[in-house]
């Protein structure tokens, strides 16, 4: 079934959503790129005179109850973004069977986080996995998960999976949820089948150079990420705290920088796997370095590898943004998930705003360019870029998993 042929009318839609958006410390939304995303599938269910029931998670909880990662504080947002008068909201979302019985036609009910209850995420809690018992208690919670998808399928007639952030978590609201419904009343939403396409894009239509930039923190996160990239791309961009593992390991001063010391043999293994592929790698060979993590501290430029202790690299120098832009230039498939430093430091955002450029140029230029990952779409959002590249994905990790070409759960849940 697709969205376009299912007939809403007087029909409970239960749709997941990825509102897991950025707040600031008063709540206030600071990139609503996702609730934006979703709004071609919600408003298509209240357009044809159906009710809808949105349900999410927000932040990593683990578990418990939070008001930190409460829904409730969207819920404003949400409103007005569906050009509605009122957002109903249940405090707990597997209680809400009378809030969803009273919903009608045009009515829009928000569910709290999904991620208060441990079910959603279906991982037994407070229990090691070396523990013997471990098994015993996965498989029990498996049994709760099946349960808890139960009672969010029973609020509603219909299932729309719209939320590819998390496409790639077999969740109960993602993808266990869709055993409750028959084939021909639970579909992708319109967000979900766009990302699926773009996916295709770039998989299937390589035009080549074929360059990926790769930024963020931590190496341990994106290896098995980089490792299949190192078989597609041409060139391979690494930047943002990274770039200090791979300095280490080459036995350089990193000063206070963000480092994982127990990846250092997994640097190196990445830059001979990418020798061995003949992928040219590139890194940053300078970096803004700050006294403290904070936007009003005291700058200087030095070598990536030579950074005196008291200090830290938060950004990517100003050899480094040449040699980015130089890299990304002439490429003809782009694609970039993490920034180049604390971007949210306006004066340390200037490595991640020269790949935005550099990649606006590209694209102006005939380049396919994806971008995906909360970061780097708040990064292109920030520098006023959001028209200039080809396309926004809201997921990340679901993304990057799709490109490594592993079947998401949230998709199969729906086309099987």
């Amino acid at each position: 079934m697709t969205i376009d042929d299912y007939k809403f009318a007087g029909k409970k839609a239960i749709v997941r959503v990825d509102f897991n958006v950025p707040l600031d410390e008063n709540g206030k939304i600071t990139d609503d790129t996702r609730i934006r995303g979703a709004l071609p599938t919600l408003k298509k269910v209240l357009a044809d005179g159906g009710a809808l029931i949105i349900m999410s998670h927000m932040g990593k909880p683990k578990g418990k109850v939070n008001a930190k990662f409460s829904l409730g504080q969207i819920k404003d947002a949400v409103a007005a973004a569906l050009g509605v008068k009122e957002v109903k909201f249940a405090p707990d979302c597997a209680k809400a069977a009378d809030a969803a019985a009273a919903l009608k036609p045009g009515e829009v009910l928000l569910l709290e986080n999904l991620r208060f209850y441990p079910e959603e995420e279906g991982k037994p809690v407070g229990i090691d996995k070396e523990d013997p018992a471990y098994d015993a208690a996965k498989k029990e919670m498996k049994a709760r998960q099946k349960e808890f998808a139960k009672t969010l399928a029973s609020y509603a007639d219909c299932y729309v999976m719209d939320a590819f952030g998390t496409a790639h978590r077999k969740h109960a609201s993602t993808a266990v949820i869709a055993d409750y419904f028959d084939a021909d009343n639970k579909m992708l939403g319109y967000l979900m089948e766009k990302e699926v396409k773009a996916v295709d894009n770039i998989l299937s239509d390589i035009k080549r150079p074929f360059i990926a930039i790769m930024g963020g923190s931590k190496v341990s996160s994106k290896i098995g990420i980089i490792e299949n990239l190192l078989g597609k791309v041409d060139k391979l961009i690494l930047c943002g705290g990274m770039t200090y593992t791979f300095a280490k390991a080459h036995g350089g001063k990193i000063g206070d920088s963000i480092v994982e010391l127990d990846k250092l043999d997994v640097a190196l293994g990445v830059e001979e796997l990418a020798k061995k592929n003949g992928v040219e790698l590139v890194m940053a060979p300078d970096a803004i370095i700050a006294d403290k993590f904070a936007n009003d501290a005291v700058q200087k430029v030095a070598p990536s590898d030579n950074i005196p202790e008291g200090w830290q690299g938060l950004d990517a120098g100003p050899e480094a943004q040449k040699k980015f832009a130089e890299a990304i230039k002439g490429c003809k498939t782009i694609l970039w998930n993490g920034p180049a430093g604390v971007f949210e430091f306006d004066n340390f955002c200037d490595g991640s705003r020269a790949i935005g450029n550099a990649i606006a140029e590209a694209t102006a230029e005939g380049a396919f360019s994806l971008i995906g990952g909360g970061d780097s779409v708040a990064c292109v959002n920030k520098f006023g870029l959001a028209d200039k590249v080809s396309y926004i994905s809201t997921g990340g990790g679901a993304l990057l998993e799709a490109i490594e070409g592993k079947v998401l759960p949230g998709v199969a849940a729906i086309k099987g």
